[in-house]
């Protein structure tokens, strides 16, 4: 465990930290996260795919200068894949070893205690937060977990600590920054929802989204920015099963960097749709409205 570097004093100096990793963060977003810091309360992080969630966790890392420790939450997951398990192998051979250097009766106690230490335990992301606090704990996309899972975070995320059996009580002396993100692909239970702070992620303004635009992708035109800027807010706007998010903005800005175009025309719009739309089926809805239509 190391020390905790300094908190922001304010959620604008947050903001200001963020800032400087890159991620821009609106005055709602600085607040939520703010406060999640200084209450020591994870903070639950919804919206659309694409609005920056998890890129939150990365920021937070940098500017807080804390390691940032990831938990990819899917279908099927348990607690052996995200807390701990035994490196069996190890202790097969570790069990070999004694049996092969005992001169007389291996003493069983002895022998299964000692397969039962830090030695063998394979630290998964949870107790590896509670183990390296103070970190920041990405739990991303907890809403492909099933209900058991959320059940078992629960404890973790009132108590900041768990019980291994073999070894006793594991607490965290200080609590992890946990940022918990949902696509909403489903609804997560209240009673996790209740340990955290909420904040919903919308798609960024058009301001907003040409100042990341500027800030990312280094070398970008101002007109360029606000050209793909653009577009991309009036792609959210049609019925489309993927809107664009951030990243694919991102995406379609540094496709046309490496295509060194200034201007984005529709020819090349059409040529790289793939950068920023991900169904066959919203690519023709969008050439069916038109690029020209969509690019004035």
């Amino acid at each position: 465990m190391t020390d905790a570097p300094p908190l922001p004093r304010s959620p604008a100096e947050l903001a200001a930290a963020l800032d400087a990793t890159g991620y821009l963060a609106d005055d709602g977003l600085a607040m939520a996260a703010f406060l999640a810091l200084r209450m020591g309360r994870p903070l639950f992080c919804e919206g659309e795919p694409g609005t920056g969630k998890t890129s939150l966790a990365v920021g937070l890392s940098q500017a807080l200068d804390l390691p940032l420790i990831r938990l990819q939450c899917h279908e099927g997951i348990d607690s052996s894949q995200a807390l701990y398990d035994w490196d069996f192998p190890r202790q097969l051979l570790h069990l070999r070893t004694l049996e092969a250097a005992s001169v007389g009766p291996l003493d069983a106690d002895a022998a299964e205690s000692s397969l039962y230490t830090d030695r063998f335990l394979l630290a998964r992301p949870l107790l590896q937060a509670l183990i390296e606090a103070p970190c920041v704990l990405l739990i991303d996309e907890i809403d492909r977990a099933d209900d058991e899972f959320e059940a078992f975070l629960l404890q973790l995320l009132d108590e900041n600590a768990v019980t291994i059996p073999e070894l006793g009580h594991v607490q965290a002396a200080v609590p992890p920054l946990a940022i918990l993100t949902s696509n909403r692909t489903r609804e997560v239970h209240d009673a996790l929802k209740r340990r955290c702070l909420y904040h919903w992620l919308e798609h960024p303004s058009l301001a907003r989204e040409i100042a990341i635009l500027s800030r990312r992708v280094p070398g970008i035109s101002d007109a360029l920015a606000a050209q793909v800027a653009g577009a991309v807010q009036e792609l959210r706007k049609l019925e489309l099963l993927k809107p664009p998010g951030v990243a694919e903005t991102l995406d379609w800005a540094r496709a046309l960097a490496e295509l060194d175009r200034n201007v984005l025309d529709a020819e090349v719009a059409a040529a790289t749709l793939g950068a920023v739309l991900k169904y066959r089926e919203d690519t023709d809805r969008v050439l069916r409205a038109g690029l020209d239509r969509l690019l004035a």
